[in-house]
C-alpha cells in the first residue's frame, strides 16, 4: 500500500486519466478526494470504487476552491489534472479561446496550489513529504507541436509554475513535479477524433507520432502519479517527467 494514510484532492477525475489516477491512488491505500466540474461523473466514480470520496469542484471558481480548502483536512497530495486541448494556430486562437486555456490550464494550478499548500506545509514541519504534481504535456516547452499554439503555451507555463513552486519550497519539504504524457486515449481525444473532417485519419495520425505504435493507455499515466506522489519519489522534485512512448527520444 505506496498511499498508506495519505489524503490526496485530485482535479478532473471524472475521466481519463484523473479517474484511473484516482483508482490507482485508491487501490494503494490513499484517502482519495476525486473532484470534477461533472457531477455525473463523479457519481458513477464513486459507485464503480467503493471507498472513493468524491466533491463537485469548478476549478475556475476561486470562492469554490477557497471553501474546499477551508473544510477538507490538510492533503499529502495535490494533483492539479484540469485541462483543455485547444486545436489551431495563432491565427485560429481568438482572446475568448486564448483567456479560456490560461484560465483552466494554468491559473486553475496556481488558485488550488495557493488553497491547498499552507496545510501542506503544516504536515511538513509535522515531518510528512508532500507533493503536488500538476499535468503539462510533451506538447510544451519540451516540444512544438502543429495545430497545438495555446494548449502548448499553457503547458510551457504548467513547466515553469512547477519549477517555481519546487524552488520556492523545497527547504520545506514540499515537493512539485510535472506530469508530461504523450497521447493518450481519453474521452477527451476520442471527441477531438470524432471532430475532424476524416477520423479514421486523423486517428491514424495520432498512432503515426507515437514510436511504439499506438496510443497510450490512461494506465500507461497513473502508476507514474502514483509514484510522484508516494515516498517512493521523495528526492525529486522539480521535474517534468515525460510519459511519451518516444516521442520525445
Amino acid at each position: 500500500m505506496r498511499l498508506k494514510g495519505k489524503t490526496l484532492l485530485i482535479t478532473a477525475a471524472g475521466q481519463g486519466i484523473g479517474r484511473a489516477s484516482a483508482i490507482a491512488c485508491l487501490r494503494e491505500g490513499a484517502r482519495v478526494i476525486a473532484t470534477d466540474v461533472r457531477a455525473d461523473l463523479l457519481d458513477r466514480l464513486a459507485t464503480e470504487a467503493p471507498g472513493m470520496l468524491t466533491s463537485t469542484l469548478d476549478v475556475r471558481d476561486p470562492s469554490a476552491v477557497e471553501a474546499c480548502a477551508r473544510v477538507l483536512p490538510p492533503l499529502d497530495g495535490l494533483f492539479n489534472c484540469a485541462g483543455f486541448v485547444h486545436e489551431g494556430s495563432v491565427l485560429d486562437c481568438d482572446e475568448a479561446a486564448w483567456d479560456f486555456s490560461l484560465e483552466l490550464n494554468v491559473k486553475s494550478m496556481y488558485r488550488t496550489t495557493r488553497a491547498f499548500l499552507p496545510g501542506m506545509l503544516d504536515k511538513a514541519a509535522q515531518g510528512a513529504s508532500p507533493a503536488i504534481l500538476n499535468m503539462a504535456s510533451m506538447a510544451s516547452s519540451i516540444k512544438g507541436f502543429p495545430n497545438r499554439f495555446v494548449y502548448g503555451v499553457t503547458k510551457a507555463a504548467v513547466i515553469g509554475l512547477t519549477k517555481s513552486i519546487a524552488a520556492d519550497f523545497v527547504a520545506r519539504g514540499i515537493r512539485c513535479n510535472a506530469l508530461c504524457p504523450g497521447t493518450v486515449d481519453t474521452p477527451s481525444l476520442r471527441q477531438r477524433i470524432a471532430n475532424a473532417p476524416d477520423p479514421v485519419q486523423a486517428e491514424k495520425n495520432f498512432i503515426a507520432r507515437q514510436p511504439m505504435g499506438r496510443l497510450a493507455t490512461v494506465d500507461d499515466i497513473s502508476p507514474m502519479v502514483v509514484y510522484l506522489l508516494s515516498d517512493e519519489s521523495r528526492f525529486v522534485t522539480g521535474q517534468a517527467v515525460l510519459v511519451d512512448g518516444g516521442v520525445t527520444i
